[in-house]
């Protein structure tokens, strides 16, 4: 959950890491609102002063973790395909990547989308889904779809990305019984099965 940081002073990058698992770790314990400077620099074993050398305060330090976690997902959603394939092919191979990076990630992400402690990851994550479902509705979906069924093109999109995202809070919560390959291809089998039905 690191971003680039080839330019950035490895002492800089190893306390910001030892600062945002402090974080995590005492949000798997207590509500945000519970969790002072104090205690995180306690927990990453640092001063309270280098704290505020990376942070203006806990929400800015969310604010910037949430950045990094979009940067990371934009970073996936931008990679080329494995080799030339089917646009389904390509689709599969970009749902795997996100949810091996979800599963590479666990700790992070059942703390940020599983609980309720930290609505802004949740926030910024179902804004990506939208934006990466409104692509796809728009490129795959004509006007005339939504004229003959009545459906309206903002409601497909609103459902697209809260199914999404409400999937994966739950393959989280149940601690991940499926793997991010099986999970990946029940997504593709959703969409054909819809897609079917649509004809």
């Amino acid at each position: 959950m690191e971003p680039n940081t080839s330019r950035t002073d490895p002492r800089v990058v190893r306390t910001r890491h030892m600062l945002k698992t402090a974080l995590v770790e005492l949000l798997e314990e207590m509500d945000i609102d519970k969790i002072s400077v104090n205690r995180i620099a306690e927990r990453a074993t640092i001063n309270r002063v280098t704290f505020y050398l990376h942070y203006k305060d806990i929400p800015d330090m969310m604010e910037k973790m949430a950045d990094e976690m979009i940067d990371d997902f934009q970073r996936i959603l931008h990679e080329s395909p494995e080799k030339a394939v089917s646009k389904e092919e390509s689709d599969l191979q970009l749902m795997t990547r996100i949810l091996e990076h979800i599963a590479d990630n666990v700790k992070f992400f059942k703390v940020v989308l599983a609980s309720k402690r930290t609505p802004i990851f949740t926030e910024r994550m179902l804004r990506l889904l939208t934006e990466v479902v409104t692509d796809k509705v728009e490129r795959q979906l004509d006007e005339r779809f939504f004229a003959e069924t009545g459906i309206r093109k903002d409601i497909v999109i609103w459902y697209g990305a809260s199914a999404l995202i409400g999937t994966i809070v739950s393959w989280l919560r149940k601690d991940m019984p499926y793997s991010p390959q099986f999970l990946a291809k029940q997504f593709m089998l959703l969409r054909t099965a819809a897609e079917r039905k649509r004809k």
